[in-house]
């Protein structure tokens, strides 16, 4: 990949543009801020991993063959191949036969990237070391250029994992566990075969491209007959319909439910060969959303007023933040139409909307395929499984509509909006002052008015990358003012805050509302231009009720008509406002307490709350005051799960932070709980595991217990690992260490060596090493102690690495974010030889030796030891 080669010209010489609709490579400005990251799975000639990085405007690209590994032993073969446009990025589907990599290409991750080194100097020298923040790789990783062989043509590199919290000995549990992709959540054998409508991408020649949108597929834009001009002229702006805010989707097939886009809402009006695009409140953005009046304007008909979304085409996803960024860069945007109000002068708004949607969509495949206007597609009935769907691929939410009701120029009850996560407008009545060079504000004040007063909400204090922030402190420098804009604000924000004239609206992605009303964990998307400020109301999820016959029909042929069926009896559903005390534990109000959150156990989010709430007597002892590692899930455990050390701003105050030294030398503020509310409002953020550190906050240098983890091969029976923790008890007691065993939740038994905090952490990394090597090199034919899964197989590994600063292990009685919701439980040596599997013991069995007034630990009594100086001595070299 020589640097003299002008920007994508190797990509553009191995494509025929007249057979594939392949982006044609061009290079994008760079970017500032947060730099973007991908993998596309790809079945071309063989299986494998496009590794994609942003940098430069371009996507540098390598060809991981097996996938990345979690395992840092694991050095995947990555080859080198040619940059890639920006807009290769957002990709699924098939690449036609015969083309230059032909095949299925899935989505398989995304996200962002931070180098380590500089970039440009890693790629010339061969080694390029970053931190990955997506959906499934994270953490720390290096590209690693091999020395080429005699005349070797292709530059191999190698894609190593770092080793970090994120690192396993079970590399290949990356793979094996993510089969779908995070865009649409769909199988190759899926997207190979098209299914998913409206979700397909498809890079083909034209021919096949127009019989694959009749199928219902997505293509890239393609040339069309300009449309014969009709006379007639666009209809006038009406108020659009607006959708009621519930906590759960309907039941029954008498709803559509769409998508809910996160973007611009727009009403396009359509007539005479042009198009006028209105916001919802009538402001006419036809300038900033040329390219769809354009592309509508070409609709073969004398008047049309048509509703739907516009959002962000780019490459980087579809969020409003893209969006805005769209809109101001001059980037494409795309357009979801939904519903049809008037067309060739016939005001349609009285007819059911499964008649609007059908007139709709004849009008759309009528214009031929485009990328820039895309018909709604809809779901009959399922409303919970629709809602489960879009979650777990990253939508907003879904919008649920009855399919036989009019259209009506306000906010309704026959549409409904079930969101994912929260999120709505806020009015910005100030800010709070950073004290951070080159930071305008460390977080914005917001609120909503409520009866002709602005009330306050809370603070927002993140969301905002260097562009934003220079956005948001321009358009402040207009607005200070000397008194508060809000009825009233808590002492300690107002004292040091700058008010601003509250006309600004910020679009606010939050976790929940406090007790106290304020918002918790607020992201800015950005600001709603199209919003007026005094109309901005707190919106509160309200019930979904059972539908009524629309207008002009009896309630008995409401029930014959087809898609009205019945709402089938079950849960009444809750409301944000439905007994909040029922929901709150030690004053911690849960969300969403009647989520699922283990497969298999039907154990809700309250339920594990309340769990937390009873064993943190016997688990703080261990948990307290040590450094924590969250894996939080926030759809519980067959959603996306993520780790998390870094307190956030926003955090609950349950949950402390303290500044730490890192290896880097940098500086970050580190989570950890001291008591049993602490646990409590872990749950409340989606946590579904706690790992700790092996040291106390007061005396992070020097380790309080060492953690010798017995992780078997699969071939390995539990009876053989059973054995393995007595014979480490045994040599640990022969050098005067006891220990105490625990159940992991996985596969595995922990043996534990509590200690009194004295020896530095340098001093347990070296004993801990040399134990188990030592251990390992006596029975070489069933232990090893080094990672090599290769090296592994019938033995089992000693995994003494646990034992190191910033290293953590899972808490006892921490629960595990896997089926079955199993629990790591700290049993006595006897109990050991009983027990069938390390993963027995779950939350009801926990509660009830609890209750039995079991102290699996007793033994321990009041030891006191700690790796003295003729331990350390004793050790081999």
């Amino acid at each position: 990949m020589s640097a003299r080669q002008p920007p994508l010209s190797e990509y553009n010489r191995r494509r025929d543009f007249s057979k594939t609709r392949e982006p044609k490579g061009k290079a994008a400005p760079a970017r500032k801020g947060k730099k973007r990251f991908l993998v596309q799975k790809h079945d071309a000639t063989r299986l494998h991993y496009d590794f994609r990085l942003e940098w430069g405007g371009v996507l540098k690209s390598w060809a991981v063959t097996r996938g990345p590994s979690l395992n840092p032993e694991d050095k995947r073969l990555a080859v080198r191949t040619e940059d890639h446009p920006m807009a290769y990025g957002d990709f699924e589907g098939t690449i036609p036969e015969k083309q230059y990599g032909g095949g299925t290409v899935m989505l398989w991750d995304t996200g962002w990237w931070e180098p380590d080194n500089d970039p440009d100097e890693g790629l010339q020298e061969g080694k390029l070391k970053f931190h990955l923040h997506g959906e499934r790789m994270q953490g720390g990783w290096t590209l690693a250029r091999m020395r080429p062989r005699p005349g070797e043509k292709r530059e191999n590199w190698l894609l190593i994992k770092e080793t970090d919290d994120v690192a396993s000995e079970d590399g290949e549990s990356l793979i094996e566990n993510n089969t779908t992709s995070v865009f649409t959540g769909r199988t190759m054998t899926e997207i190979a075969a098209g299914k998913g409508e409206g979700k397909r991408h498809v890079w083909q020649s034209e021919k096949s491209t127009a019989a694959n949108v009749r199928a219902g597929a997505i293509a890239k834009e393609a040339p069309r007959p300009k449309a014969h001009k009709r006379p007639g002229k666009p209809p006038r702006f009406q108020k659009p319909q607006l959708a009621t805010l519930v906590s759960e989707a309907p039941d029954g097939d008498a709803w559509l439910n769409e998508v809910k886009f996160d973007g611009y809402r727009l009403l396009v009006a359509v007539g005479g060969g042009e198009a006028r695009c209105y916001t919802r409140t009538g402001l006419d953005w036809s300038e900033k959303f040329h390219t769809i009046a354009n592309t509508l304007a070409e609709l073969d008909c004398s008047s049309a007023l048509i509703d739907g979304e516009a959002v962000a085409a780019s490459g980087e996803g579809s969020s409003f933040s893209t969006l805005q960024k769209a809109l101001k860069h001059g980037d494409d945007t795309r357009f979801y139409a939904f519903d049809l109000l008037e067309l060739n002068g016939r005001d349609l708004r009285k007819n059911p909307l499964v008649e609007r949607k059908s007139e709709l969509k004849a009008l759309l495949d009528a214009m031929g395929p485009t990328g820039t206007v895309q018909y709604s597609e809809h779901v009959h009935g399922n409303g919970a499984k629709v809602f489960a769907a879009m979650c777990k691929s990253g939508q907003e939410g879904i919008i649920a509509k009855l399919a036989d009701a009019p259209y009506q120029n306000r906010r309704t009850r026959s549409w409904l909006k079930i969101k994912c996560t929260k999120r709505q407008e806020f009015v910005i009545g100030g800010y709070s002052p950073s004290s951070k060079k080159g930071r305008a504000f460390a977080s914005l004040l917001v609120g909503t008015f409520e009866d002709g007063q602005l009330i306050y909400q809370g603070r927002v204090g993140t969301g905002f990358d260097e562009e934003r922030m220079g956005e948001l402190a321009d358009a402040f420098a207009g607005r200070r003012r000397q008194t508060s804009p809000f009825t009233a604000v808590p002492n300690e924000i107002a004292r040091k805050a700058i008010w601003l004239r509250p006309d600004l609206v910020a679009e606010v992605d939050f976790a929940e509302f406090t007790h106290d009303g304020h918002i918790r964990q607020g992201a800015f998307e950005g600001l709603r231009r199209d919003k007026e400020a005094k109309a901005v109301t707190l919106e509160r999820p309200k019930v979904a009720k059972e539908p009524k016959p629309a207008a002009g029909r009896t309630a008995d042929s409401a029930k014959r008509a087809p898609g009205n069926a019945r709402r089938s009896p079950g849960k009444t559903p809750r409301t944000a406002a439905a007994s909040d005390a029922d929901d709150a534990v030690l004053g911690v109000r849960i969300t969403h307490p009647e989520r699922v959150l283990f497969e298999g156990q039907d154990i809700t989010k309250l339920d594990l709350a309340r769990y937390y709430a009873v064993v943190a007597e016997k688990m703080l002892p261990f948990a307290s005051d040590h450094l924590l590692s969250l894996m939080r899930c926030p759809q519980g455990g067959r959603g996306q799960c993520f780790y998390q050390k870094h307190a956030s701003e926003g955090f609950p105050a349950e949950i402390r932070e303290t500044p730490v030294k890192e290896s880097s030398g940098d500086t970050e503020n580190y989570m950890y709980v001291r008591e049993a509310k602490g646990l409590v409002a872990a749950v409340q953020m989606g946590t579904m595991e706690f790992h700790i550190w092996g040291s106390p906050v007061d005396k992070l240098e020097t380790p309080d217990r060492l953690v010798f983890d017995l992780d078997p091969d699969p071939s390995v029976d539990f009876s053989t690992v059973k054995e393995a923790a007595l014979s480490l008890r045994d040599a640990l007691a022969d050098i005067g260490l006891q220990s105490v065993p625990m159940v992991t939740g996985g596969k595995g038994v922990h043996v534990i060596v509590p200690l009194t905090p004295r020896a530095p952490w340098e001093d347990a990394k070296r004993f801990a090493k040399a134990f188990a090597q030592g251990f390992a090199d006596r029975d070489s034919d069933n232990f090893i102690a080094t990672m090599s899964k290769a090296k592994r197989k019938g033995r089992i590994f000693i995994d003494w690495l646990r034992n190191e600063r910033g290293a953590t292990a899972i808490a006892p009685y921490s629960t595990r974010a896997r089926a079955g919701g199993p629990v790591a439980t700290p049993i006595s040596w006897s109990e050991l030889s009983d027990l069938d599997a390390a993963n027995s013991f779950h939350i009801p069995d926990i509660l009830g030796r609890i209750e039995s007034g079991a102290e699996p630990w007793a033994e321990l009594g009041g030891t006191r030891q700690s790796l003295t100086r003729k331990i350390l001595d004793a050790l081999p070299e």
